[in-house]
């Protein structure tokens, strides 16, 4: 990812489901906790599958370092297309994983308050 160091702002990084599909999982992980140490707050159009998920988080774990790298916070809410796929669906393998994905460094982004439609976030500078 091209970095863009803004004086006194958060960068934000959108990132495309598109972006993603290209990606093994590694990949994925690796792009999300690089723009995150660098204190960006990353947003995945698509999410990750619960085993990247989980993986990610495993990772970072093994990242945090006191005086350098504080860990994540992630929040993720299925899209509406997602939502309403029935069972007949899921079983049949059409259920979509599709979510918005929203994670930043856990020293700089704290989730206020979450429900099925609305993320809300406090990100701070410093």
């Amino acid at each position: 990812m091209a970095e863009v160091k803004q004086p006194d702002g958060v960068q934000i990084d959108l990132i495309s489901g598109e972006r993603m599909d290209g990606l093994a999982s590694m990949e994925k992980i690796r792009m999300i906790l690089d723009g995150v140490r660098d204190g960006n707050i990353v947003i995945l159009e698509e999410g990750l599958s619960p085993e990247e998920e989980s993986r990610l988080i495993e990772v970072t774990m093994t990242e945090i370092s006191p005086d350098e790298f504080n860990g994540i916070e992630i929040e993720t809410y299925p899209s509406s297309e997602s939502g309403s796929s029935g069972l007949f669906d899921r079983l049949m393998g059409n259920d979509s994983n599709k979510k918005l994905t929203v994670i930043g460094p856990a020293n700089r982004i704290e989730t206020l308050h979450k429900d099925e439609t609305l993320i809300q976030t406090l990100v701070s500078r410093t």
